[in-house]
């Protein structure tokens, strides 16, 4: 009797912990799945899962289902583990399939910030002591200068010219917070440094740099490179613009990147035009071709359902001799909270590219990254304690942004 009652405490316990595993199994499954998926037609369709999860409609497998093979159709599928336990819901979509022209070229960006961007405050030294009227007036860091008094603001020599015949008097503010315009009121002061009247305001006017362009569009004419925002250094908030364009750039020299420090890819720009940027997003930079793009050659884009980790390689130009491709191993990263930059780890595993840049470094950003004969990726960012690792997008995430930055555009000319 005492034998079977402990068999028995044994068998619930084992049980016990057997339901809470699949319990916390599907839960995180129901937090890395996304919500949608895209399909071309006809294709299998799976998860990126350690353990069998699959997708059912009506009750069948996706993959006895008439419509995968239905372009533009869209429906809800169940998706439960080991065919059994529902996990979650999510949405199909049957699309043609997208090819572009993958470059791996660098490129330059010049960019106007939309009015003036506040990046400090400090205290102006007056006769009556230390005042500071950007901070009374109530601006942040962050904010956007748009005008002032009724003139536009469009540089920080528009600005002090302003502040500097204002004679004191209290001027209207106009800005933009978190895409909210306000009207702030603020009186100029009198530097008893120099005997003019300042706000005690630091600004920028515009950014540039160099990164490496992704892929072009040619159904849509979009360039898309970095496969991350263009960031103010103070703020750390994506830079507002009023205009701005892609250059041609030539790689120089290298800073070879070491542990706990970045290298960079330094070039010079060549101000041939390649395109007059539309946007500046956190999953990258886009841009309406002002040049001609060789399409004789295109790559199929992967959805990001196919991409495996293991063996890739990614293409990029460190040097004079133009786009070189290099292999690396992937590893996709399912856990959701990931900013959407960070949807794969990338491992460079090419020795020349290792004994050339120490692995990823500055400027490599938007490096298209190549699986299977298809574009999977781009690399974003590289980690600072070991530079032979960073990180990638999907190509699948940038196409998607591209295809709505070139709809936007149409809309906009439509107006």
């Amino acid at each position: 009797m005492r034998i079977a009652k402990t068999f028995f405490k044994i068998f619930y316990f084992m049980f016990a912990v057997a339901i809470l595993s699949i319990t916390a199994t599907a839960g995180y499954y129901g937090d890395s799945i996304e919500d949608t998926y895209k399909i071309t037609k006809g294709s299998n369709f799976g998860f990126n899962t350690l353990v069998p999860v699959t997708a059912q409609y009506n009750g069948a497998l996706l993959s006895e289902c008439d419509e995968i093979n239905s372009v533009g159709s869209s429906f809800e599928v169940d998706v439960k583990l080991f065919g059994i336990i529902p996990v979650k819901s999510t949405t199909i979509e049957v699309v043609e399939e997208s090819y572009v022209a993958v470059l791996g070229t660098p490129f330059g960006i010049k960019m106007y910030t939309l009015g003036v961007l506040v990046v400090d405050m400090q205290e102006i030294e007056t006769p009556d002591g230390k005042k500071s009227p950007a901070t009374k007036a109530g601006l942040k860091v962050g904010d956007y200068i748009l005008s002032v008094d009724g003139q536009k603001v469009s540089s920080n020599e528009d600005l002090s010219r302003i502040f500097s015949s204002s004679d004191g008097k209290e001027m209207t503010i106009q800005i933009r917070r978190d895409s909210v315009k306000y009207t702030l009121l603020i009186t100029p002061v009198l530097s008893k440094e120099d005997s003019s009247y300042k706000a005690g305001i630091w600004v920028k006017d515009s950014s540039a740099g160099i990164g490496t362009l992704t892929f072009y569009c040619p159904y849509n004419d979009m360039i898309c490179g970095l496969g991350h925002g263009i960031y103010d250094s103070e703020t750390k908030e994506v830079i507002d613009f009023s205009k701005g364009s892609l250059v041609g750039a030539d790689i120089i020299s290298i800073v070879k990147g070491t542990k706990g420090v970045p290298g960079e890819l330094k070039g010079r720009l060549s101000y041939s035009s390649i395109a007059s940027l539309s946007a500046n997003l956190t999953n990258g930079v886009y841009g309406q071709a002002t040049c001609n793009i060789d399409t004789t050659n295109l790559t199929q884009i992967a959805h990001k359902q196919d991409v495996k980790s293991g063996a890739a390689t990614v293409i990029s130009t460190v040097d004079s001799t133009g786009p070189k491709t290099y292999s690396c191993e992937i590893k996709v990263n399912t856990n959701k909270s990931n900013s959407a930059e960070q949807d794969m780890t990338v491992i460079v595993t090419d020795k020349e590219l290792i004994e050339k840049t120490g692995g990823i470094v500055q400027g490599m950003s938007g490096s298209p990254i190549i699986q299977n004969g298809k574009l999977i990726g781009a690399v974003t960012h590289v980690l600072v304690d070991d530079p032979t690792k960073g990180y990638g997008i999907f190509a699948e995430n940038m196409l998607e942004t591209a295809q709505g930055v070139a709809e936007s555009n149409s809309f906009k000319e439509a107006s």
